[in-house]
């Protein structure tokens, strides 16, 4: 049996504004309402299905593998709407990326508080790269 990851639950206290906001960033659509779901679908099929609750929810963490193609004008996006970035999930490196494995990484927060990630290259992959544990400053970052 083959095992794929299919969706995930995306807490927020506002759908329509995470769902948007995702989909602005990686350049991806909004789908159409499914219920209490607002889902943003992926390259690979896997579903984000952001529901709006008045509770409190845990952060998480969501990452997003994409090319090198693809990074640059995500980091534009976010460069372009003030939204902060850092090299690293602790932000210990604003305004920076991240190296990792030779490839190109930032972390940012969604409206909600969820920490995201955009990678172009998986961890790992690289171990003997010189790039890794070095960062680049941004111009214009906040």
């Amino acid at each position: 049996m083959s095992v794929e990851f299919n969706h995930t639950i995306v807490l927020t206290r506002d759908r329509e504004k995470s769902a948007h906001f995702l989909a602005r960033i990686l350049g991806l659509e909004v789908g159409e309402p499914a219920g209490v779901f607002l889902p943003v679908t992926t390259a690979n099929g896997v579903t984000l299905d952001f529901a709006t609750i008045d509770a409190d929810f845990p952060v998480q963490h969501y990452a997003f593998l994409v090319s090198e193609d693809e990074f640059a004008p995500i980091l534009n996006r976010l460069v372009d709407a003030g939204i902060p970035i850092q090299a690293d999930p602790h932000g210990r490196h604003p305004r920076r990326i991240n190296r990792h494995d030779g490839g190109h990484g930032v972390y940012f927060a969604d409206p909600a508080g969820h920490g995201l990630e955009v990678i172009t290259r998986p961890y790992g992959t690289d171990p003997d790269s010189p790039l890794n544990g070095v960062t680049e400053e941004v111009p214009g970052a906040v």
